[in-house]
């Protein structure tokens, strides 16, 4: 018995030696960081450079010299007062990307290959002139108007680019212009509401900040956000049309303004077996304007995954009409905002965002559960014109099968 433990012990301790020899063997490289070579010798310089401009940055081409001891290429400049980057390249690139430059303006870069041994060579300074970087050209285009309830910024990032649009307000308390929000987006439109406002009037600001820490200079006005109101829904009344899809399982378009959002009642819900749009239309009382609304799609019960599945819409439109008595019209599957059919214009078309967890929609987690419970809401530009009846129409469910059902609707906007 103890030679068949003393074999045991023996056993445990060569796994024990190995695994901590595969431990140390497989330590991090954190790349340039640890010299790789002893030698000590300073590394030629890099020749015909030659410089490529874009909005905010450049790239720089270079020949390496001829040695096997280069680990990279180092670049060293600033970007505005103050503030100076280092930008690597490998041994087996030509080129360097600098990046983050504040103005369209006259850099110095200073090269330096790296040996090995971390050994600098001597530097090579190259001028370089980036065009108008990114944040300004979206401060060019920017705007700042009254919206429902705030202010709305519209501006243009066709570069797709990463920047923050920061929206500042004048505090009454504090007697300074204060920070009330911050919008990061890298989409090629901007068109951004901050809204919880009364209609007093008073000075607003909005300026572009980019990744880099740029930033703009501060577009002002002093204005008066537009009253915005929560449409009554005990004026709310169905419309049934003839092109409205059938509603199956009982759960009828009125139940989209009960007040009960969490999944534990009915919603509306389409007949199985049809094809979209699915469309339901109803009265909201009296004529408005709308601003905004807000959707409760049907959440998870516990036993079946509803939230970002099922026939809960993905993709939507919101038709209006301000017509006594709208007549019937057999909506398009798609279409431009703006677009007239009969008595009803399209309002907007609509996504329901995917999980804010980033799961994927038929993964996602019980924060994202949670987001789908909250209610989610999407604008309507201040240009549509005023409505007395509504038709929501379903492009497009999250499994895009034959049904759509979600649970409650509230609309905003200002009384006409």
């Amino acid at each position: 018995m103890r030679s068949i433990m003393k074999k045991v012990k023996n056993i445990l301790l060569l796994l024990s030696f190995s695994i901590m020899t595969v431990i140390l063997s497989c330590k991090r490289n954190d790349g340039y960081n640890d010299p790789v070579s002893k030698d000590p010798t300073k590394p030629g310089v890099v020749s015909n450079v030659k410089v490529t401009d874009y909005n905010g940055g450049s790239y720089i081409t270079y020949d390496l010299p001829n040695s096997e001891n280069i680990l990279y290429v180092l670049a060293s400049y600033s970007i505005r007062n103050g503030v100076t980057r280092e930008t690597k390249a490998s041994y087996y690139s030509d080129t360097v990307n600098v990046e983050g430059f504040a103005k369209a303006q006259e850099y110095n870069v200073t090269l330096y290959t790296v040996s090995r041994s971390n050994v600098k060579s001597d530097p090579v300074t190259v001028k370089v002139h980036p065009l108008t970087p990114v944040y300004e050209l979206v401060r060019q285009d920017l705007s700042l108007q009254s919206d429902f309830g705030g202010v709305n910024v519209k501006s243009l990032n066709l570069f797709k680019k990463d920047i923050g649009v920061v929206i500042t307000a004048f505090n009454q308390s504090t007697h300074q212009m204060e920070v009330e929000d911050q919008h990061y987006t890298n989409t090629d439109t901007i068109d951004y509401s901050l809204r919880g406002y009364s209609t007093a009037s008073r000075e607003f600001g909005v300026y572009v900040t980019d990744k880099f820490g740029n930033v703009s200079d501060t577009l002002k006005h002093t204005l008066s956000p537009l009253l915005e109101v929560m449409l009554d829904k005990s004026l709310f009344s169905t419309y049934l049309l003839p092109s409205d899809t059938p509603i199956g399982y009982g759960w009828v378009t009125s139940n989209l303004w009960d007040g009960r959002t969490d999944g534990s009642s009915a919603g509306w819900h389409t007949e199985p077996g049809h094809t979209p749009p699915f469309v339901t239309t109803f009265n909201v009382g009296k004529s408005y304007k709308l601003s905004r609304f807000v959707i409760w799609e049907r959440p998870d019960d516990g036993q079946i995954i509803y939230s970002f599945a099922h026939g809960n819409p993905k993709f939507f439109t919101l038709w209006g009409s301000n017509a006594p008595s709208p007549k019937d019209a057999s909506l398009p599957l798609s279409s431009a905002v703006g677009t007239v059919v009969g008595d009803w214009i399209n309002l907007g078309n609509f996504r329901y965002p995917n999980p804010p967890s980033g799961l994927p929609p038929i993964s996602h987690n019980a924060a994202d559960n949670a987001f789908v419970l909250a209610g989610v809401n999407f604008n309507v530009s201040i240009d549509d014109p005023a409505i007395h009846f509504l038709r929501f129409s379903v492009s497009q469910n999250w499994e895009n099968g034959d049904i759509a059902h979600f649970m409650e609707i509230s609309l905003y906007g200002q009384p006409q």
